[in-house]
């Protein structure tokens, strides 16, 4: 036993041992002391404070400030890519700067970058009116014009049709009115020119009809340019109008539709020398305005580039001491007020570096009194921690997934890698795709030190993480095609005929049923399918397993495969019989007398750590564990566990039967694509019909074969390890080791 004990322990197969920690820090040197554990990243801390809301907390202004410096440093971030610049790289090297001297500039940042922001949304406000301006100008000009020229064939028109009329006189159009007012008084007939957005124009006429009762007349052309729209930074489509009416109550209704739709109106004069020089003001005001903005765009790229030079940097001292603030709030002051004392959990071997940690960031801060590390029990359980590397971590993911294992119990992960790819290549098992897949995982570990610094996608960052794991599907596939002998569904006879051939013509409709009905069952079908195929038995395995249930004292005759069979039977379907008694009744009372032993008198409170706790103020599972023992729900439990393990032991085996499936469908379509596209289109002789049909086998085998079948076999293997593997002996209940690590706030994006 002691050889046993000083045996080193595996990293992957049980967790690693964690200890609860106790730290008392003087209250100059905690700030420090923080930092420095987050650095080091090997602690896990204890909130103290959890009773309290985040506006209770001591450090609560701090984090207040750092939250408002985070907003700050995301409004340049965003400026920066509004106006398109690219952000520099990081420096290797940048001088150290306090956080107050942080604060300072991004406030002096910010409101310079209102200011500028401030003037040129009102220099792009004026350079778009007199945009506009310019528009209207040009394209009313050309409606005023064509208007004048046909005055003279409306007014003959009018005569003959209308003002015969006596009783039309309450009816007369605008037009009408115009032609008649022209007569005598050329000046009736007035007019309203602007601009609106072109997706806004049909309600816009629309409602001008309605409101004037059609008493108007309306023009319209596209204007020359698009205008941009300071507040989505887009180019907008207008359309310039002109509105003809008579009359002060219609000129009152169409300003206030404009005003509604958000049309501009333009004063355009009548006079067509005051027209071109009102023309050319605006245009040299808008050559000066178009200097101005660019000077202004100009200033602004270069503070913004400036900003960015130091951006990245700024992020990642703001993220780390909001998140250092963030800690300390979790710590409370002892009695005296002077020190703050914490609680978390570490691992055993991480002992020796915090305590170096806290020693260094005692020497650092100057302080005339250490911070105090010391062991205590806990009641709790202590968190998961596994180290892994880059090979093992995408393994440790995938049974992380299932669940989280608990303290100290064996980890899935250890066989996952090997266990995974290989159900995996059992249903993709083809050394042609398999050799696909392998060049692919080679790709993504070559440029493993590129891609780990990159954003990617999510599909990306999906198959960059599970690199090793596709590596090693692909041997595996390659291993497990060879020995189907598939290639893209075409065979090599690389290792001649098979061994294992059949010499019954009748086996082929017995063999693969027979095969599938062996391995879906326990271990001593798998001993007598050995035994049957060393001795070349013609025993019924069949009769051998239905009937060691139904009469297990029958003699076996011909179907004997072994000396002593029938007593081994007896003997294993007894113990079957016993072991499910066996799961279900000592349980239940093993856990009520450990129970009594342990609860058994206690009417005492547990003594703190900080200061004195009552039994209202334990921990939660220290009360559970304290409440009165439930016998009967313990029990029912129990039963229905057992009654899933007895059932799920058949079930759960039979579901392998999948890998049969799978590797069938997998070779067959891999056979369909190989004959009845590209043999097919090999068949003509016609170059075009062969090259279609080697294109079409190419996108088949590329997005059918080598993707969606390998997302599905991958979804198989890993639902065979949650359900069928796993739960048979992985209950998955612990949680995490999440240590206050400032690696961990990288991925963080504020």
């Amino acid at each position: 036993m002691e050889y046993i004990d000083n045996m080193p322990s595996m990293d992957l197969m049980r967790s690693e041992k964690m200890t609860f920690v106790q730290l008392i820090i003087p209250a100059e040197s905690a700030h420090r002391a923080v930092t420095y554990l987050g650095q080091l990243g090997l602690l896990q801390f204890r909130d103290l404070n959890a009773e309290k809301s985040p506006f209770q907390r001591t450090f609560v202004n701090q984090v207040k400030r750092c939250v408002e410096m985070s907003r700050k440093l995301r409004y340049f971030k965003d400026q920066i890519h509004k106006a398109g610049l690219l952000l520099p790289p990081l420096p290797a090297s940048q001088p150290d700067i306090e956080l107050e001297e942080i604060e300072i500039q991004l406030a002096e940042h910010e409101h310079e970058l209102i200011e500028m922001n401030a003037n040129s949304e009102k220099l792009r406000q004026s350079y778009n009116e007199l945009l506009e301006f310019k528009m209207v100008l040009q394209k009313a000009s050309g409606f005023l014009v064509s208007s004048s020229s046909h005055t003279t064939d409306r007014e003959i028109e009018l005569d003959e049709n209308v003002y015969s009329n006596d009783n039309h006189a309450d009816t007369v159009s605008l037009l009408e009115q115009e032609m008649r007012s022209e007569l005598s008084n050329q000046s009736g007939v007035r007019f309203i020119s602007g601009i609106i957005c072109k997706s806004k124009v049909l309600q816009f006429e629309r409602m001008l009809f309605r409101a004037t009762r059609g008493n108007m007349l309306f023009n319209q052309a596209v204007a020359d340019e698009e205008i941009l729209d300071p507040s989505s930074n887009e180019m907008v489509e207008k359309i310039v109008f002109v509105v003809f009416f008579s009359g002060e109550q219609a000129r009152t209704k169409i300003l206030k539709i404009c005003e509604a739709f958000g049309a501009n109106c333009y004063p355009v004069p009548e006079d067509t020398t005051k027209r071109r020089q009102i023309t050319q003001e605006v245009l040299s005001r808008l050559s000066e305005l178009e200097t101005t903005l660019h000077a202004g765009l100009h200033h602004r790229d270069k503070a913004l580039t400036s900003i960015g030079y130091h951006l990245a940097k700024w992020i990642n001292m703001v993220k780390t001491q909001k998140a250092v603030y963030d800690t300390l709030n979790m710590l409370n002051f002892d009695v005296t007020k002077k020190c703050l004392v914490g609680e978390g959990w570490c691992p055993i071997f991480a002992k020796t570096k915090i305590q170096e940690a806290l020693q260094r960031a005692t020497f650092d801060s100057s302080s005339q009194v250490g911070i105090i590390f010391h062991v205590m029990d806990a009641v709790e359980s202590p968190p998961t921690y596994f180290r892994t590397n880059r090979f093992t971590n995408a393994f440790q993911e995938i049974v992380d997934a299932y669940g989280v294992a608990k303290y100290e119990e064996a980890n899935p992960a250890v066989y996952t890698i090997v266990t995974f790819p290989f159900l995996f290549a059992v249903m993709f098992g083809d050394w042609g795709h398999g050799i696909c897949l392998l060049l692919g995982a080679l790709v993504l570990i070559a440029r493993e030190s590129k891609l780990s610094s990159q954003k990617l996608g999510s599909f990306m960052e999906m198959l960059f993480g599970g690199r090793y794991v596709l590596l090693l599907m692909s041997i595996f596939s390659i291993y497990c095609g060879l020995i189907y002998n598939e290639f893209f569904s075409v065979p090599f006879h690389i290792f001649g005929d098979s061994a294992y051939k059949c010499r019954d013509a009748t086996c082929r409709y017995q063999f693969v049923p027979q095969i599938i009905f062996l391995n879906s069952l326990f271990g001593y079908l798998s001993i007598l399918i050995v035994v049957k195929w060393c001795t070349g038995s013609q025993a019924d395995l069949y009769h051998v397993m239905i009937y060691m249930f139904l009469s297990p004292f029958e003699a076996l005759g011909e179907n004997r495969l072994f000396w002593g069979q029938s007593v081994l039977q007896v003997i294993l379907l007894l113990l079957a019989l016993v072991a499910v008694p066996w799961m279900l009744f000592p349980k239940p009372f093993i856990l009520k007398r450990l129970h009594m032993e342990r609860f058994q008198g206690r009417t005492y409170g547990i003594l703190g750590t900080s200061e004195m706790m009552s039994i209202d103020d334990e921990p939660d599972s220290a009360r559970e564990c304290a409440e009165e023992f439930n016998f009967s729900e313990v029990f029912v439990h129990q039963m229905i566990h057992s009654i899933e393990f007895v059932l799920g032991a058949v079930s759960n085996t039979a579901s392998y039967l999948r890998l049969w499936a799978l590797s069938l469908a997998h070779s067959e379509l891999s056979t369909v694509f190989y004959e009845k596209v590209l043999l097919l289109a090999w068949g003509y002789d016609n170059i075009i019909i062969r090259l279609v049909g080697l294109a079409v086998f190419a996108f088949a085998t590329a997005f059918i074969l080598l993707m969606m079948e390998t997302l599905s076999a991958f979804l198989h293997a890993l639902r065979l390890h949650w359900v069928e593997f796993q739960n048979k002996f992985y209950h998955g209940d612990g949680y995490k080791f999440n240590p206050f690590s400032f690696a961990l706030l990288a991925d963080d994006d504020d």
